[in-house]
């Protein structure tokens, strides 16, 4: 069973429309998002979607094997190419061929595979291990990545040209921490798999207080957190409990505040240089525009400090800084504060 993608958030609504705008398309696609967002939901339903949905989706986790069986899981191998290698064996990529190819963890691939899979993008073939014979392919690539695969560009540990080829179309998930107005709804579409046949718990859903609690809770692991927390509720039956036993997140604002400094002196240095080179320039020194400018750099650096302290949990951030969070939200957008790329 494929699960549908629950949720109200624009987010949600968003994702939806991406969906439906480009599964027809089979252009090469890159889904972004902290582990347990539900990324792998996203890709269900863009094979779903698309008009290769009666072919097979499969899926081949690229942080889960070394390089050589990797190799061999992707790309097949002929019977005696290497020790153990008892029979000829299909590579994903043949099983996959005319419909989706999921590869989970694309940012954890070696260079050498990476190189492989350019091959493979660019000409459409690729040959099994121990072969010398080429088997062409039509398999659409959906990749799947919780770090910034930019970053790894610049890092030199990740293909430029392989990734111009597989970020076609980018699926941003934000972390459910961001969307607590999906979490109602994921609860009632959960427990309703969880506890359905258990008749005598028809009255499922958490009062006010505890719902309160389970919104304002960050979620580190996310929807993979909030179902195994809905699965102990279909045990106990008892939110009290349950809810009691959330992980207590740890304070931040001695860990936060004792590094700020290293981050405000080298701002103050270069207010305070470029108003001594205007002032060289023109003969004055306004105290006031160079105090201004010193503390909207400083505030903007504050606030990025903080939002990547909290991995971007706007609520938190708002109550370490002593701020309302419509106010944190006006000054993130003003101060143009942007998050991590695959977050955006």
């Amino acid at each position: 069973m494929i699960p549908p993608l629950i949720g109200k958030s624009q987010d949600i609504e968003h994702i939806r429309d991406i969906i439906h705008q480009t599964a027809g398309m089979g252009f090469h696609t890159v889904v972004y998002g902290e582990s347990g967002v539900g990324k792998e939901v996203v890709v269900q339903n863009l094979h779903r979607s698309s008009p290769r949905r009666g072919n097979p989706l499969v899926k081949v986790n690229c942080a889960a094997l070394p390089d050589s069986l990797l190799d061999s899981e992707l790309f097949g191998h002929e019977k005696g190419s290497f020790t153990g290698a008892v029979k000829r064996q299909r590579g994903k990529f043949e099983v996959a061929n005319g419909g989706v190819l999921f590869l989970d963890e694309i940012g954890e691939m070696s260079s050498k595979l990476q190189t492989r899979l350019l091959h493979v993008l660019e000409g459409g073939k690729f040959t099994p291990l121990g072969s010398e014979e080429e088997i062409g392919t039509d398999t659409w690539i959906i990749t799947a990545t919780n770090s910034c695969l930019e970053e790894k560009v610049k890092s030199g540990t990740f293909r430029e040209d392989l990734y111009y080829r597989l970020n076609i179309i980018r699926i941003p998930i934000r972390p459910l921490r961001e969307r607590p107005e999906d979490i109602p709804l994921l609860i009632d579409y959960y427990l309703g798999l969880y506890l359905s046949g258990i008749k005598k718990r028809n009255n499922h859903r958490p009062n006010q207080k505890n719902l309160k609690t389970l919104m304002a809770y960050p979620w580190p692991g996310n929807v993979r957190e909030l179902q195994s927390v809905l699965r102990r509720f279909a045990l106990t039956g008892d939110w009290d409990v349950v809810v009691r036993e959330l992980p207590r997140q740890p304070e931040l604002r001695s860990d936060f505040t004792a590094d700020l400094p290293s981050y405000i002196s080298p701002i103050i240095d270069e207010v305070l240089n470029a108003g001594h080179a205007a002032s060289l320039a023109s003969d004055t020194f306004s105290l006031k525009d160079i105090t201004g400018e010193a503390l909207a750099k400083i505030e903007r650096e504050v606030i990025r400090h903080t939002l990547l302290k909290t991995c971007w949990n706007r609520r938190r951030a708002s109550k370490l800084l002593d701020i309302a969070y419509y106010t944190l939200n006006r000054k993130i957008s003003d101060l143009t504060i942007t998050p991590p790329r695959y977050l955006q």
